[in-house]
């Protein structure tokens, strides 16, 4: 009878403890700014370089990378002038030399950056969208011919300009780094090159959104059109330093709870609270099946980064000549987009992009309680470093579950749940007044 007593007397505290989530006005105003006229509009210029190759022109006004990279950075130092000198735009440049591979000349290769600095100069967090800005045909080498790469990757490329437009409105605490990579089609060179950058520098990188290819609705052979689902590309397992974290990971059994897929988690729960009827498919995968994209190099140095792209692929308009065979138009025309489709994925990188930055930072040493055998959980942690906490949401899920299950809310830095964590996973976030969640903390064994 005790026991029976307990769990009624318990039920309604439960319940209680549970809140709804709802939408933050501000960012459902930017996601309602996202515009496809502009998106058309910037691919329409983008294409008009006639070819974006790693190797083309830096020096001629009209075509080659020089001239897009140098429009890209004119784009971004427009949108500048709403933030009050909060926008650092800058080419990251470095001379490549040939390497036996896919640069067979010396090379200028240059990453147009542009930084939205945060309000709080003690807020350190730094939050990334990527594209890369150049494109090919069948042949790799090829830095001649028209290679217009409207979705690869123009699309990315477009998606960052219209977010740094929409963006550079705001006053958040954290920072926001838009960059179009080059040299991705030669081996992801850009990108290597600015996580070199940002491991140098000790950037607080939290999370890297590249958008590659996220325009296209129709696949090649099966013609299946698809224009409500994204993909997700993450690790589980983290590449940086996994010899030393593995005996931990498979103790505690985390082996799908890396910080990208974590953050790939975030995406789908707040690209699917701000966009109707649309769904974000978690792959879990880095990428395509034995492909990669300017997300790996950060990955590879311990940063959460993820791959956003379209779920079909049309392969008779990625890495092809501009010909007629067959009837069949080959070439990344502009024509085959989506427009429609692709403004609902460049809306799900404004909305996880701002939820982000108007985040606190995530909660500080969070820890699980293993002293004593129990078929409860409990769990402890300290205020975050950044940010305006009104309260906690401690995320819950079963272990075969893809996604967190239930959230419990709490103002208090402990709690204690009626669940055996032998059969669920824990984790715990920050909350703003407006319900703007930081990134999910795993727990630590509390000794």
């Amino acid at each position: 009878m005790k026991k029976l007593l307990f769990t009624l007397c318990f039920i309604p505290v439960f319940m209680n403890a549970q809140q709804t989530v709802h939408q933050d006005p501000e960012i459902v105003n930017y996601v309602s700014q996202v515009n496809t006229d502009s998106l058309k509009g910037h691919i329409n210029k983008l294409v008009g370089f006639g070819t974006r190759h790693t190797m083309s022109s830096v020096t001629d006004t009209k075509r080659g990378i020089g001239a897009a990279r140098n429009w890209v950075m004119k784009k971004f130092r427009e949108y500048g002038k709403n933030t009050n000198g909060r926008m650092e735009v800058f080419i990251q440049n470095q001379t490549i030399q040939p390497d036996g591979k896919r640069i067979n000349k010396p090379t200028d290769l240059g990453n147009v950056v542009a930084i939205l600095h945060g309000t709080d100069p003690a807020d350190k967090r730094i939050f990334m969208m990527s594209g890369h800005l150049d494109s090919r045909v069948s042949d790799v080498m090829n830095g001649r011919d028209d290679a217009p790469g409207a979705n690869d990757d123009g699309s990315g490329v477009a998606a960052l300009i219209e977010a740094a437009r929409i963006l550079s409105q705001s006053k958040f605490r954290a920072s926001i780094v838009f960059v179009a990579f080059s040299g991705e089609e030669q081996g992801l060179l850009g990108s290597k090159m600015l996580a070199g950058k940002a491991e140098n520098e000790n950037w607080e990188l939290e999370a890297l959104l590249n958008n590659d290819m996220i325009s296209n609705s129709l696949s090649s052979e099966t013609n299946l059109t698809n224009t409500h689902q994204l993909r997700i590309f993450s690790e589980g397992l983290p590449q940086y330093e996994l010899d030393k974290k593995a005996q931990n990971i498979r103790n505690l059994g985390l082996e799908n709870d890396g910080r990208s897929r974590q953050l790939a988690r975030y995406i789908k729960e707040t690209g699917e609270r701000y966009i109707d009827n649309f769904q974000i498919k978690l792959i879990y995968r880095n990428d395509r099946f034995l492909r990669g994209g300017d997300h790996t190099p950060f990955v590879e140095k311990g940063f959460p980064a993820v791959r956003l792209t379209e779920f079909n692929e049309n392969f008779n308009h990625q890495h092809q000549d501009i010909r007629k065979e067959n009837g069949i138009q080959y070439g990344d025309l502009p024509e085959f987009m989506d427009f429609e489709y692709f403004k609902k994925n460049v809306q799900v990188n404004v909305s996880v992009l701002s939820n982000l930055a108007k985040s606190p930072s995530g909660p500080e040493n969070v820890k699980i309680d293993v002293d004593r055998l129990t078929n409860f959980t409990a769990l402890s942690w300290k205020q975050p470093k950044s940010g305006t906490v009104f309260g906690y949401y401690i995320l819950m899920r079963e272990t075969d579950a893809s996604m967190w299950q239930k959230k419990f809310f709490t103002k208090e830095t402990s709690i204690q749940l009626p669940y055996s964590k032998d059969n669920y996973f824990f984790a715990v976030q920050a909350v703003t007044a407006s319900g703007n969640e930081s990134l999910a903390v795993i727990p630590a064994v509390a000794r």
